[in-house]
């Protein structure tokens, strides 16, 4: 079984970050994060559009390119290495993926095209604020075909045109969409660690919404698959930390010998490198299970959250850290990385759910081994 990107992969890998390089540099970032009004970069979000990377997944019969998921990993983690201020994630991830898996024929024939092209912006609004949501807590409510209710904080949610939303209803809970530039909708924007994906609150009131089909079955298999798609991003992440605090430590001098020949140094710096390898594997492990379709994909996602969290915390921290005082300004790149890694560690839901997650379905795994 071979872990890697094919060569026809690591072309596409290649030239995306060189396309990035060129139109989303750090100081597009920063732009980005000094007027979070915009929620992101418009003029980026057009050049991925043109570029058919939202559509990397989505098969030819719906406006896609269908190159696949091990694909749109490695897309994901050149768009994580340079902390792209777009809704990328939102739209292709979370938004798409629910309709792929759960949405009629009639929806995706609509919509996917527009996702494909870029034209569309889609999100998934879940939250309804702080704490773990169990079904018994939903308060959104789904009836006689009009939602209402408030979920907070939606990722994109100013940003986006549609959105797919958890609510329930006399049937149970389940996933609805909607159309977020329609009647009975209104949207505030929400101060988060990282505005550069914006954030709001969204206020539902006997707005218009159509059901997918799937109920909670549908949204673990829309964060799953989701999770591995973020550790690639998260990957991406604590790579570009690692190199940014290595030549950092290569340049800066202290008592006539550069920082990075000193032991505190070197074992933060190998520390971080561990840890991301650790989360390379599992990500890697989480893209076979994924472009597949295989069993161990619950599992599988889980380890790869597990792992790209915990991996892009430790790098963006240590980045920081190793620059010394300069890391903390504003000034400095470094914060852009720090406030991403935390974004991303709580976008589908806290670290802890997610180790909990891996625990449950290695029980679950071990007791369908012991019962064979």
């Amino acid at each position: 079984m071979n872990f890697d990107y094919t060569d026809d992969q690591k072309a596409l890998k290649d030239e995306a970050r060189r396309f990035l390089s060129a139109v989303s540099p750090l100081s597009v970032v920063r732009a980005a994060l000094e007027n979070p009004h915009a929620g992101y970069d418009h003029a980026l979000w057009q050049r991925i559009g043109e570029q058919g990377w939202c559509g990397a997944a989505i098969p030819e019969e719906f406006g896609g390119i269908g190159m696949g998921y091990v694909e749109l990993c490695a897309l994901a983690e050149e768009l994580g290495r340079a902390v792209a201020p777009v809704p990328f994630a939102s739209t292709v991830y979370l938004f798409a993926e629910a309709l792929l898996l759960g949405g009629s024929g009639t929806q995706k024939a609509e919509l996917l095209p527009q996702v494909a092209r870029g034209a569309l912006i889609g999100t998934l609004a879940v939250s309804e604020g702080p704490g773990v949501l169990v079904p018994e807590r939903i308060a959104t409510r789904f009836a006689n075909g009009v939602l209402t209710g408030t979920k907070l904080p939606v990722t994109d949610g100013l940003a986006a045109d549609r959105a797919v939303v958890l609510a329930t209803s006399d049937d149970g809970p389940g996933l609805y969409l909607v159309d977020l530039t329609g009647a009975g909708v209104e949207r505030r924007l929400v101060s988060t660690i990282d505005p550069t994906r914006g954030a709001a609150e969204i206020v539902f009131r006997e707005a218009p919404a159509e059901p997918l089909t799937g109920g909670l079955d549908l949204l673990a298999q829309v964060q799953d698959r989701a999770a591995v798609l973020l550790a690639f991003e998260q990957l991406g992440g604590a790579d570009r930390c690692l190199e940014m605090a290595r030549d950092y430590a290569l340049e800066r001098y202290a008592f006539g010998r550069p920082i990075g020949s000193y032991q505190a140094i070197k074992h933060k710096l190998a520390d971080v490198f561990v840890r991301n390898e650790v989360a390379r594997a599992n990500a890697y492990y989480g893209a076979w299970a994924l472009s597949t379709d295989a069993p161990e994909l619950p599992l599988a996602a889980a380890a790869a959250r597990v792992a790209g969290s915990a991996a892009y915390l430790l790098a963006a921290r240590e980045n920081i850290q190793t620059h010394g005082g300069i890391g903390f300004t504003w000034e400095a790149d470094c914060h852009f990385f720090y406030r991403r890694a935390r974004h991303l560690g709580l976008i589908l839901g806290a670290p802890r759910d997610w180790k909990r997650r891996v625990a449950d379905r290695l029980e679950h795994k071990l007791a369908l081994e012991s019962a064979a």
